[in-house]
């Protein structure tokens, strides 16, 4: 692209910054890294949205007879797998001088992992099938935690503070409006739904792959090696130093262990509905992921351009929206409306609108926050503390199973409310 249109594209997504922090060789560079950023962040979410454990890949499961163990394992495996080995992979990637490579590679291996779920889906059936998919979605999960733990720092390298948020929530619009037609076409009925499963997952495995390779020409400026810091378990269990010697990092990670709410949430309203675990995965797999896009769409990049100007509120706003859409389906659901189509529909929308929001504050203030020698070491601690707590959230199901599903709804709004609280004493990044 021309650097004429590159830098006109660039002053009108990115906006103006009081105080641009980045060196000045990278301050030249920083339009095409902010369009890079962009593109291959649209990627790599369109791709998480087609092959979504939830929704996607459990009715694959479903459909090929795999079992209810498995598709019991399919969430667990991939938030919990995506963030727990950052502690330990954050630590050889700080000792690279440049970090985009580990993005990059990263990125590649989730779409061979993708190609490896669509061959699993297109040539198994019954518990090999669940065996090739959990192993397949195992490793796209550690994958995707090399991206997760090298993203933030390569991001606050190579775009200015006060554009960072901009680049995720742009890239979530246009990836919730790819998702959004995905989810159109699984409505229309007009495409077989296995054949179109499959070919969205041999897809969402050339994005990703795409992205890698988009990422890998980015100006990144090299980074002396780290050598304050040794390899292996120890030296990474190590950074959890980090938890006492900054009580802010300790609050955002308690905020942020907090709003897991608005991510655990969404199976307890389909509950509430009276769904069945066949209809839910079925009838209405594009209805649900219809709901979810339309959120997305509608906020990513207002939340992005919010979470510029104060990350600290976004989360504040954010925690308060979840726990309004959770007292909502709380409501209809004793008003005995959660039975309809679209009251389920309504509340999964305004959940799904607050956690857009959690999702790019967080992001936003952990960047902003951290130094520069800080940002993946506080990436990673937090991605791991928070992907233990995933870990335990099956006990949500077990509360669920005795005191059904509203109890579990109101616990989730009193996190969302208590998040809000701790958010609000933490200080602005």
């Amino acid at each position: 692209m021309p650097q004429a249109i590159t830098q006109a594209v660039f002053d009108r997504l990115a906006g103006p910054v009081a105080e641009n922090d980045l060196a000045p060789g990278i301050q030249r560079q920083e339009p095409a890294n902010f369009l890079r950023h962009v593109g291959a962040l649209i990627q790599t979410k369109t791709a998480d949205g087609l092959v979504d454990p939830k929704l996607v890949l459990s009715w694959l499961l479903t459909q090929g007879g795999a079992g209810a163990l498995f598709v019991g394992l399919l969430v667990p495996i991939r938030e919990a797998g995506a963030l727990l080995p950052q502690l330990f992979v954050s630590d050889r990637i700080r000792h690279m001088p440049q970090r985009k490579w580990a993005w990059s590679v990263g990125a590649a291996a989730q779409g061979l992992a993708a190609a490896g779920l669509g061959l699993a889906g297109l040539m198994l059936s019954g518990w090999t099938l669940g065996l090739a998919i959990c192993a397949a979605l195992a490793v796209l999960a550690v994958a995707r935690s090399v991206c997760s733990a090298s993203h933030k720092d390569v991001l606050g390298r190579t775009i200015a503070k006060g554009r960072r948020g901009a680049v995720g929530g742009l890239a979530g619009s246009v990836a919730a409006g790819a998702v959004l037609l995905f989810a159109a076409v699984l409505l229309s009925g007009q495409v077989p739904r296995k054949a179109l499963v499959l070919g969205a997952l041999a897809l969402a495995a050339l994005l990703w792959v795409g992205a890698a390779a988009l990422m890998a020409g980015l100006a990144e400026p090299r980074a002396p090696r780290d050598a304050g810091h040794g390899s292996g378990p120890r030296a990474a269990l190590g950074q959890l130093h980090h938890l006492r010697d900054d009580p802010r990092l300790a609050r955002f990670i308690l905020a942020r262990g907090l709003l897991t709410a608005t991510a655990l949430a969404p199976p307890y309203i389909v509950l509430m509905a009276g769904q069945g675990a066949r209809n839910a995965l079925t009838g209405d797999l594009g209805a649900m992921m219809l709901a979810s896009s339309l959120a997305a769409l509608a906020s990513s990049y207002v939340w992005g351009r919010l979470a510029d100007r104060s990350s600290r509120r976004v989360l504040i706003l954010a925690g308060l929206m979840g726990a309004s859409g959770m007292g909502l389906g709380l409501g209809l659901d004793a008003a005995g409306a959660m039975a309809g189509p679209w009251a389920p529909a309504l509340v999964l929308f305004v959940l799904n609108l607050a956690h857009q929001g959690v999702r790019l504050g967080r992001s936003t203030y952990l960047v902003d926050m951290a130094r520069d020698d800080l940002r993946a070491a506080y990436t990673s601690v937090a991605n791991t503390v928070i992907g233990a707590i995933l870990l335990a959230s099956g006990a949500f199901g077990a509360l669920a199973a005795i005191g059904g599903p509203a109890m579990t709804l109101a616990l989730f709004a009193a996190m969302a409310i208590t998040a809000a609280w701790v958010a609000r004493g933490l200080p602005e990044a």
